[in-house]
């Protein structure tokens, strides 16, 4: 084992990164699988000669190396106690294309869709659609063997490997390709390690009785999906042992061998053309899963493009997911599993029609689906986008019972399924258990995940019983027990035991010839490690007591919170995927930054510290410095790990031990001190920016300080309101919230709001409140925002009803109310009541709109052009979409939504110097551009104060709020 001496040598050598820190450790110590190994470093090479040095220093050092990109993996594949390889950050690179031939070598850290997007262009596309295709990479689908959604008509990964460039176990490269019989046994002369394959793979292989153990034992042939072991029984079908093939390849091997064999740098793909955009999706509705596979049989004699079944599990999952709720349209009454068949045509809409007529009909006369939906066009996708966000909903399951993955994978052939898994459900009866079903239905794969308690001892042997019964069960029907997830360490075990020991053997003597030292991800697919060590949980242990101030009961407490997180990733995903999650990976493209590394480091130490304040740790402060609190993750994420609610506490927390800083204090009592500063606004402004001030704060020199309003917003209602007496309010009564930031900086938007909403026959009023505490909330000052949402509560739970709602300008104020007011006010009851009534101003618009008392004939008949950046805030607790329908109600308004992801501001973030460079780096990966591209003329709407500053310091570009723009409309 390495000392840290020998790693900083290593360090140095590199030209990328090594860290060996426990913060890194504890974040590579865990994938989306349920182990959790502890590495000794974790490595972010740069170059190949980096790739080499490491394989090298671990070949001297007689440590493993585990390859790594997204870390997505469910067997446990890419963790381990030696080295974990990171190549995720820099390699990237799209290395050749050849539109021609249609093929295209990448290196292994390109994700998925990324590469989709560079070949659709030319009318191509790399077919496996995993549900994680917005962040996977060719790496890991590769080490993996990937199929996904369109193996039914495109195939596996491995159908798709032309060639493979790879580092050996003694540092030495090989590329891996197609070859003649000839030129193999060419390759078998000589003394280099990469001739040693070739002789040992030549050797075994031509060996009879070794080709009719393998044809014997090994699954089926007609299930294509299949991960069992290493691909050996695909390289029988070359015609040099006996097969029909005129070449072979053993970069077929290496697809689906979980880097124990090589260290992948380079990828040749065979890519595909683009499916037929004329598309309809058919969603079959059951009343019990066993009709829902029979009618499978039925319906895969249609020309398919998916066959994708959900159990209803999931789809009550996605009832509490603020994403997915958005996607359930297509649900009728309450199934217990749908099936997602999908058809296309290249040709035509009504060839599409027919073909989804004619398989209902196959359907109806053989009496399966009591719903029998079709689904068109940005539908499909939607319903997709449910399927793909399945093993994250699953997640969010409250409480211990998780959906364990121990029998996640198993495949069988098509016709033995309705059979298979009847055995499987008589199974699960008898254990007491119930299962979530779910994926591959048209390719005879289910993700089958029963709920099993892994703290317990009890749950730790249902963990073993059951997976030990499913392989039994499997190789009855001589099936895989993984299809596309690989062995890993949750399946090593079973081996032996599936293709037989002589087979097992073989493989053996295969990974020996590969890695005569054993360095290359030592304990995954031979020799594994026992399925049921090394786990997240420790059975049986006490749960630690953690005490917070705001209210976690949703999910049983803190801990239980950040265990929602199961590793899938889903913050991994770049600007190009769409949406916000997660600003700060998407800018440093660093692990730490990711929402998953900040629940599972949150996790780690709150279960494992020895510390009576288990949040008082420097690591837990470095992994959450750079977290926004966007909100992005309560919503996108499809666990719902709420990351900035999480954040919060920590702060709070971690402060109580190590003090509050005077800078976070001066901004968290903001409010407090622009009432004093308001008093002489200009000198406040004037004294604020001058240089020695920003600096003695930590402010960004390029910032500007906001410069107070000459008059409060308040002070400017009270002056005005009584000439308002006399109109005639025919649409009733409304509260506006003052929030802090309306009433000192941004006066001008309040008396916008105000004189829109008056002559719009509104009867405004602005009570005596408290500033809504957001500051606070930001900078873990939790008492004193508790204090606040107990004031606020109290102050509007007996003014406010559907008839007098309370609306809000700024969103990170007003949705306060409806967010942190529940976790933090004494009186629960009051303030979940209040909030119901609670709208953002864009909300109350679309509302009324919808209502028909506000219509496009108060409205100027002018041309606008309006694009809309929301609110981070307003796109995760409320929607862009209320802002896109106030300002298109004038008619001749023309209106889009920005794609446009954070503006990277955050409130005080972008203000403090350590934070301005990566501030700026998020707005530039998405909103300035758009923002730059936008024609002068085009009118920017932004709701959140932080948003304008931020696209004003960017672009120089001033955006207004969406009442701004609405009040110049009026007639």
């Amino acid at each position: 084992m390495p000392n840290s001496l020998q790693l900083q040598q290593l360090s140095d050598s590199l030209e990328g990164t090594l860290f060996y820190d426990e913060l890194h450790k504890k974040l590579y110590a865990t994938d989306a699988s349920a182990y959790r190994i502890m590495p000794q470093a974790v490595a972010i090479p740069k170059t190949e000669e980096d790739i080499v040095k490491i394989i090298r220093f671990a070949s001297e050092n007689k440590i493993s190396i585990t390859p790594r990109t997204a870390g997505t993996s469910l067997a446990g594949q890419t963790i381990g106690n030696g080295i974990i390889v990171d190549v995720s950050k820099h390699f990237t690179k799209i290395v050749a294309f050849d539109a021609e031939k249609k093929t295209i070598t990448v290196q292994p850290g390109v994700i998925r869709d990324e590469l989709n997007l560079f070949l659709k262009p030319h009318g191509l596309f790399f077919s496996p659609t995993t549900s994680t295709t917005n962040r996977c990479m060719i790496g890991g689908m590769v080490g993996n063997n990937s199929s996904g959604t369109t193996s039914i008509r495109y195939g596996v990964t491995r159908d798709k490997i032309v060639e493979i460039k790879a580092v050996l176990s003694d540092g030495s490269f090989a590329v891996f390709k197609d070859l003649t019989s000839d030129e193999f046994i060419e390759k078998t002369k000589g003394d280099s390690l990469e001739n040693k394959i070739y002789k040992t793979i030549y050797e075994e292989l031509s060996n009879k009785e070794n080709q009719e153990e393998i044809t014997r034992e090994f699954p089926k042939p007609e299930i294509h999906r299949r991960n069992t072991g290493y691909a050996i029984d695909a390289l029988l079908k070359s015609e040099l042992f006996s097969g029909t093939e005129d070449t072979i390849n053993l970069g077929k091997l290496l697809c689906g061998s979980e880097g124990t064999l090589a260290f992948t740098t380079e990828i040749t793909l065979k890519v595909d053309d683009l499916p037929p955009t004329n598309n309809i999706m058919v969603v079959a509705h059951f009343h019990t899963i066993q009709e829902s596979l029979e009618a499978v049989v039925i319906a895969m004699k249609h020309h398919l493009y998916t066959c994708e079944m959900m159990d209803d599990t999931i789809l009550d999952c996605t009832k509490t997911n603020r994403e997915q709720a958005k996607n359930r349209f297509f649900i009728v009454g309450e199934p217990k599993a749908v099936i997602m068949l999908e058809v296309g045509s290249h040709n035509s809409m009504e060839d599409a029609e027919l073909q989804a007529d004619t398989l209902i009909k196959d359907l109806q006369d053989n009496n399966f689906g009591y719903a029998l939906p079709k689904i068109y066009g940005a539908d499909i996708d939607k319903v997709n986008e449910v399927r793909k966000a399945g093993l994250g909903l699953l997640g969010s399951i409250v409480g211990d019972d998780k959906a364990a993955d121990s029998i996640e994978d198993t495949a069988v052939e098509l016709s033995d399924l309705p059979n298979y898994i009847a055995d499987f459900a008589a199974m699960m009866e008898r254990h007491g258990q119930s299962a979530i079903y779910y994926a591959h239905a048209g390719a005879g794969e289910l993700h089958l995940r029963p709920k099993i308690n892994l703290k317990t001892k009890e749950g730790l042997h249902q963990f073993r019983n059951i997976s030990t019964e499913v392989a039994h069960l499997v190789k009855k029907y001589k099936g895989s027990l993984s299809g596309e997830h690989g062995d890993g360490i949750l399946r090593g075990e079973f081996l032996p035991f599936m293709i037989g020991d002589k087979n097992y053997e073989l493989l053996k003597r295969i990974k020996k010839a590969f890695d005569p030292n054993t360095i290359l991800n030592v304990g995954k697919i031979v020799n594994a490690s026992k399925m049921d060590e090394n786990l997240r949980f420790e059975a049986g242990r006490v749960e630690p007591d953690i005490k917070t101030i705001q209210d976690f009961s949703d999910s049983l407490g803190i801990l239980r919170a950040a265990e929602k997180c199961n590793g899938s990733g889903d913050c991994r995903k770049l600007p190009s995927a769409g949406g916000t999650l997660c600003p700060s990976y998407r800018a440093t493209r660093n692990e730490k930054d990711t929402t998953r590394a900040r629940a599972n480091a949150l996790r780690e130490y709150l279960t494992n510290s020895e510390k009576e304040n288990k949040f008082d740790h420097q690591e837990l402060y470095k992994v959450f410095e750079l977290c926004v609190s966007c909100k992005a993750c309560a919503s996108e994420c499809p666990s719902n790990v709420d990351v900035a609610t999480l954040k919060a506490e920590f702060l709070y927390q971690y402060q109580k031990a190590n003090g509050f800083s005077v800078r976070n204090k001066i901004f968290a009592f903001n409010s407090k001190l622009n009432k004093f500063g308001s008093i002489a606004p200009s000198m406040t402004n004037f004294v604020a920016n001058l240089p020695l001030v920003k600096k003695s704060m930590g402010i960004a020199p390029k910032r500007q300080v906001p410069l107070l309003a000459p008059k409060t917003f308040k002070k400017w209602y009270e002056k005005n309101k009584k000439s308002a007496e006399n109109n005639s309010f025919k649409n009733g009564k409304v509260y506006l919230f003052c929030d802090e930031f309306t009433n000192y900086y941004d006066v001008s938007v309040g008396i916008d709001a105000y004189e829109l909403l008056t002559a719009l026959g509104y009867e405004v009023i602005v009570t005596d409140h408290e500033e809504s505490g957001r500051a606070f909330l930001s900078k873990g000052f939790l008492e004193e925002a508790q204090e606040i949402a107990n004031k606020n509560v109290n102050i509007f739970k007996d003014l406010i009803s559907e008839s007098t709602p309370l609306i809000g300008i700024e969103p990170s104020a007003i949705l306060t109310f409806r967010d942190e007011y529940i976790r933090l006010a004494k009186d629960k009851e009051g303030a979940e009541k209040l909030s119901k009534n609670t709208f953002t101003v864009e909300e109350f618009f679309k509302r009324e709109i919808t209502a028909g008392k506000i219509h496009s004939g108060q409205f100027s008949d002018t041309a606008k052009t309006i694009k809309i950046h929301g609110h981070c805030h307003q796109k995760s607790l409320s929607t862009v979409e209320a802002s896109f329908a106030m300002l298109n109600l004038p008619k001749n308004n023309n209106v889009t939504i920005y794609n446009s992801g954070c503006c990277g501001m955050a409130g005080s973030f972008g203000y403090e110097k350590e934070h301005y460079e990566i501030s700026m780096q998020m707005g530039e990966d998405t909103l300035f551009p758009k923002i730059r591209a936008t024609e002068p003329e085009t009118a920017i709407a932004a709701a959140g104060t932080s948003c304008r500053h931020q696209i004003f310091d960017g672009t120089n570009r001033k955006a207004m709020h969406p009442v701004t723009i609405l009040r110049d409309c009026l007639k």
